[in-house]
């Protein structure tokens, strides 16, 4: 793909049966690329497929920005882009996704681990901010319990060279045996954070002639937009 863009496809182990996960990665180079979000709280209520996301805004790239309530707008945690708040309460999620960076001493974008960052000085550093649920620690872990539960994974994570990873699982399972998986590749995977699973996890990629469009499965289809956004665009 182009310079500082990476997408690879991986079928790695799934420990709980024995159909092969089917990973897709996007690697990102955060000097050469602009992270997005875009909130349908703040494009006037409109909610979108990620692929009409992607091209009413001219993005490269588009994934789940998060959980949301049964409003179908609100994020399940903070969300703050710029001037607009989402959602204005912190909840127990323990990662927090920051990027719009205001000081350059901080990386362009990257995964806050509240347990073992000062999260409080931090978030002062960024226009953008929003919550998901902690995959892996900041010291390698994974912190995901073992559930019977099997879905779909949208995920972002971040590399130990400071690139951003978008994260698609598309076989159902669970998130603990996703994470494992993730630890085995070859993608010096530093920290991760869900960002959506089941039905409504979606990724769209349009760039080099290439075109994905990826969608969680489970024991029913949806083909529903969604409200909140991770989108790339180039610089």
């Amino acid at each position: 793909m182009n310079d500082g863009l990476f997408l690879g496809e991986f079928v790695a182990q799934n420990e709980s049966d024995q159909n092969p996960l089917k990973i897709t990665i996007l690697k990102i180079d955060p000097a050469k690329y602009v992270f997005k979000l875009l909130c349908a709280s703040e494009q006037h209520g409109e909610k979108l497929t990620v692929k009409d996301w992607a091209q009413k805004f001219n993005l490269i790239a588009a994934i789940n920005a998060g959980m949301y309530q049964t409003d179908e707008l609100t994020s399940v945690g903070y969300m703050k882009n710029f001037q607009h708040i989402n959602n204005p309460k912190m909840n127990s999620y323990k990662a927090v996704l920051a990027f719009n960076r205001i000081d350059r001493s901080v990386p362009p974008i990257q995964i806050i681990d509240r347990e073992c960052q000062d999260y409080a000085a931090l978030r002062s550093k960024y226009r953008t901010l929003f919550q998901g649920i902690r995959m892996i620690s900041c010291d390698g872990r994974n912190v995901w319990k073992q559930q019977p539960d099997k879905w779909s994974t949208a995920a972002v994570g971040i590399d130990r060279d400071g690139n951003a990873l978008f994260i698609f699982c598309q076989t159902p399972s669970s998130v603990h045996d996703l994470i494992n998986a993730l630890l085995a590749l070859p993608l010096s995977i530093h920290n991760a954070m869900y960002l959506e699973g089941g039905p409504p996890a979606s990724f769209y990629l349009a760039e080099g002639g290439v075109e994905l469009k990826l969608r969680g499965s489970h024991n029913f289809d949806f083909a529903g937009p969604i409200p909140n956004v991770l989108g790339l665009a180039a610089k």
